[in-house]
C-alpha cells in the first residue's frame, strides 16, 4: 500500500511538473478585422493576427493561416498587448484588513534572500479582477516589515496558472530596497519626529553594514574561501556583479538623492527608481545616469503645500521630456492590489498632463517589459512574442472601454470574476428574478 501511494504521489508530482512547463495554448487562432495596436510599430487597421503554440506567429493586413485555424471576427474592435503591472503585490494579499490573508513581508531589516514567487496564491480572487481590465502580467514585489530595508526578490508572473511555478515568467526579476524616509511633515509632534529620525538612522546603519558584509562575502567567494554559503549574501551577488537590477523605492527628492548617492558609492551598475513622486526634480541626473523610473500613482496630493495641484500628474511628462525611461504602475501595496485593474487609468491621467497617449500606453506595456528584461516576450504585438493580449471595444485608456476577451500565452481566459458574479447576482434582484 505504501509503495503504491508513493508511486501515485511521484506520478502526480511528475504530472504537475510537466503541466508547469508546458504553455497553456488553445491551438491555432486567427483574429481578424480588428485594429492591431502593436505599441512597437504603430496600428494596423483592420488587420489579422495569428496565434500558434502560445505565440504570435504572424500579423499584418493579411496573413496566411492554416485551414484548421479557429477564426474570430473582431471587426470594430482593437487588440492590445496585455498590460504589465510593474510594481504589485497581487497574489501576496487578499483582504488588507484581514491579517491572515497578507503574506508580503518578512521580519528583520535585511532579507535579500526572500522570494516573492513562493508566496504567491494562484487562487487569489484579485487576479481575475485585474485580468478583466487587461492586466495580464505582474511584477510581484516583497514588501518591507516594520524595520525592513532590503525586502527581497520580485517575480514576474502571468496572471493565469495552477501553481506559482506555472505562473512564473522570470525570477528573480530584481532586488528591492525600500529607502528609509527622511522627509517628515513639519506639523508632526517633535517627539514623533525624533523617533522617526532615529528609526531611519537605524535602517541606514543596517543597510551600510549589510553592504559591507555582502562585499566581504563577494571577495571571499571569488577567493574560494567560502566554506558554508550564506543565502542572504548569495542573493546579493547578482546585484553586486551587475547581473541583476536593484529597485530602489523612494518618493521625496531628499530620499532619491540619497539613494542615488548610495548607488554610486556602492558601484551598483543596474538601478531602477520606483515610486519617484519627486523624480521630476532630479530628471536631468536620472537621464544622464540612464536610470529608469517606475512611477507610482498620479492620484495623490503634492508633497508640499506650495506646489501646484497638478504636480503629480505632470511628473511623467517632465521626466520623458528630460529623456528618462518611464514606466507607470500603481503603488504596490495591499490596498492597491484590489485596484490593480485601474492601471490604464493611471496611465491616462499622466497622458492628459503632457505625456501623450502613445507614451502612456507604452509605459504600461513595452517599457516595463524592457525594464524587467522580458521585452523579447512581452509588451507589444510582434511576431515571436507570447500571445498575451486582449480585445477591447474602444480606446484602452478610456474608462468607458470594456475588455471583452483576453489570451495569456495563447490560452483564452474566462473573463468572469468575483465582481462580475456579484453584478449578475444583484442585477437579478432588481429585475425581480428569483435569487440564483
Amino acid at each position: 500500500m505504501k509503495t503504491s501511494l508513493s508511486l501515485l504521489f511521484a506520478a502526480l508530482l511528475a504530472a504537475g511538473a510537466v503541466h508547469a512547463e508546458a504553455p497553456r495554448a488553445d491551438g491555432t487562432v486567427l483574429l481578424t478585422g480588428a485594429d492591431l495596436v502593436t505599441v512597437s510599430h504603430g496600428t494596423i487597421k483592420g488587420g489579422e493576427l495569428l496565434i500558434r503554440d502560445g505565440r504570435i506567429a504572424a500579423l499584418g493586413a493579411k496573413v496566411d493561416a492554416p485551414a484548421d485555424a479557429e477564426r474570430i471576427d473582431l471587426a470594430g474592435k482593437r487588440v492590445y498587448p496585455g498590460y504589465i503591472a510593474a510594481n504589485s503585490v497581487l497574489g501576496l494579499t487578499e483582504i488588507e484588513a484581514v491579517r491572515a490573508t497578507n503574506d508580503m513581508a518578512e521580519v528583520g531589516a535585511i532579507n535579500p534572500n526572500t522570494r516573492a514567487q513562493v508566496a504567491i496564491n494562484p487562487d487569489s480572487e484579485l487576479l481575475p479582477v485585474a485580468r478583466a481590465n487587461g492586466v495580464l502580467t505582474a511584477n510581484v514585489v516583497p514588501q518591507p516589515g516594520k524595520s525592513g530595508v532590503i525586502a527581497g526578490q520580485s517575480a514576474l508572473v502571468k496572471l493565469d496558472g495552477w501553481t506559482y511555478e506555472d505562473m512564473t515568467l522570470a525570477t528573480p526579476s530584481g532586488m528591492h530596497l525600500f529607502w528609509p524616509e527622511a522627509r517628515l511633515p513639519a506639523w508632526l509632534p517633535e517627539d514623533f519626529r525624533k523617533r522617526a529620525k532615529e528609526a531611519a538612522g537605524k535602517k541606514l546603519a543596517a543597510l551600510d553594514l549589510a553592504m559591507r558584509d555582502a562585499r566581504a562575502y563577494q571577495a571571499a567567494k571569488r577567493a574560494g574561501t567560502v566554506k558554508t554559503e550564506d543565502l542572504r549574501w548569495e542573493a546579493m551577488l547578482p546585484v553586486l556583479d551587475g547581473k541583476e537590477a536593484l529597485f530602489v523605492h523612494a518618493e521625496s527628492s531628499a530620499d532619491i538623492r540619497d539613494a542615488l548617492a548610495f548607488a554610486q558609492r556602492e558601484k551598483i551598475a543596474r538601478l531602477v527608481l520606483v515610486g519617484g513622486q519627486d523624480a521630476w526634480r532630479l530628471a536631468d541626473e536620472l537621464a544622464a545616469r540612464k536610470i529608469p523610473v517606475i512611477l507610482g500613482t498620479s492620484q495623490r496630493l503634492p508633497l508640499r503645500r506650495w506646489e501646484a495641484y497638478d504636480t503629480a500628474y505632470a511628473n511623467a511628462a517632465k521626466l520623458v521630456q528630460a529623456g528618462v525611461t518611464v514606466a507607470i504602475a500603481n503603488q504596490g501595496e495591499s490596498q492597491a492590489a484590489s485596484n490593480e485593474r485601474n492601471l490604464p487609468y493611471q496611465a491616462a491621467s499622466y497622458a492628459a498632463y503632457g505625456m501623450g497617449e502613445d507614451a502612456a500606453l507604452r509605459a504600461i506595456t513595452l517599457t516595463p517589459a524592457e525594464i524587467l528584461g522580458v521585452a523579447d516576450r512581452l509588451g507589444s504585438l510582434d511576431v515571436g512574442k507570447d500571445a498575451t493580449l486582449f480585445v477591447a471595444d474602444g480606446d484602452a485608456l478610456d474608462a468607458r472601454t470594456r475588455v471583452q476577451r483576453a489570451w495569456i500565452r495563447g490560452h483564452e481566459l474566462d473573463m468572469a470574476n468575483r465582481q462580475t458574479r456579484l453584478y449578475e447576482k444583484y442585477k437579478s434582484k432588481y429585475e425581480g428574478k428569483p435569487r440564483p
